[in-house]
């Protein structure tokens, strides 16, 4: 039998500058929905989900939104596999050093508040970036008592981390975090590579940061814009998962403007080529070791 490759589908993001590119980003809870939906019936396994404003598109954490969102998917006549950002409220930004001064821009909340719509909801799978890694001007802030807690209060409510890891340093941060038995085996992983502010995506990195995963480890990985489906083909190659979705990329090829769907099918031609197969949810919460669903 072929090997079985989970596909996610990172539906809408949390980036502003994309608006302007992209016309039909998703916006509204129903649209960020119905893009799911139409991913999950190309062949993703899971849809991974940010809610944005509705009414302009920008970066949201709201609860009545990502509410809207889990509802209309779990209403809808699919198994999907729902994954909430837990990725959002976490940014510092800094006017001044002397004095310090906190900028305007600054969305640092606390590790309760940034990831309580997960809590609330108990999608089977939430994101936990394990980092602190500089994004331009701003700072995402992830110290190890912010993920220690965020880890708690998920494996509390029920849902499987997704570890997302941007650097090799942040794979070994992931793995003090299942060291000190915060994290359920078997552990997740997702490795993030060229989004500007991390790990490019080039083959010698990309094996390195399999080849310190603890040996249990499941794996997935993505790359941004051009990289995207050339990392498909790699992640494959090396026995990992794969995502792909607007929040990475937003074209089909050079020049033409993607769907969700579209992007998914294209990762399935893929991966049916190399002579692996894709996983259908049932299959997909086998490999995480979630648990059936009713």
């Amino acid at each position: 039998m072929s090997r079985k490759v989970i596909v996610t589908c990172a539906v809408t993001g949390g980036g502003s500058a994309v608006l302007a590119k992209h016309p039909n980003i998703p916006k509204t809870p129903s649209q960020i929905a119905e893009a799911a939906l139409e991913a999950a019936k190309e062949g993703a396994a899971i849809v991974h989900i940010h809610v944005r404003e509705p009414e302009t598109g920008a970066p949201s954490n709201r609860y009545e939104l990502y509410e809207q969102v889990v509802r209309t998917i779990r209403d809808a006549a699919t198994d999907v596999i729902i994954n909430l950002t837990c990725g959002m409220d976490a940014n510092l930004t800094l006017d001044s050093l002397n004095p310090i001064t906190i900028g305007k821009a600054t969305t640092l909340k606390s590790p309760l508040e940034r990831c309580i719509h997960a809590i609330k909801l108990q999608p089977e799978l939430a994101t936990l970036d394990c980092c602190t890694y500089s994004a331009g001007e701003s700072i995402y802030v992830a110290r190890m008592s912010d993920l220690r807690e965020m880890a708690t209060l998920m494996r509390d409510a029920g849902v499987k981390p997704e570890l997302e890891c941007f650097e090799l340093g942040h794979i070994e941060i992931a793995k003090k975090l299942i060291s000190e038995g915060k994290i359920d085996a078997p552990p997740l992983f997702q490795i993030c590579l060229s989004t500007g502010y991390g790990a490019p995506a080039v083959p010698i990195v990309m094996q390195a940061m399999r080849d310190i995963l603890p040996s249990e480890a499941i794996w997935a990985g993505f790359g941004c814009s051009a990289d995207e489906m050339a990392v498909v083909a790699q992640l494959v190659a090396l026995g990992g998962h794969v995502r792909v979705g607007l929040e990475d990329n937003i074209y089909l090829r050079r020049g033409v403007l993607a769907s969700n769907a579209q992007l998914v099918e294209n990762a399935v031609g893929i991966i049916e080529r190399m002579g692996a197969s894709v996983a259908t949810p049932a299959e997909a919460r086998e490999i995480l070791g979630l648990a059936k669903r009713e």
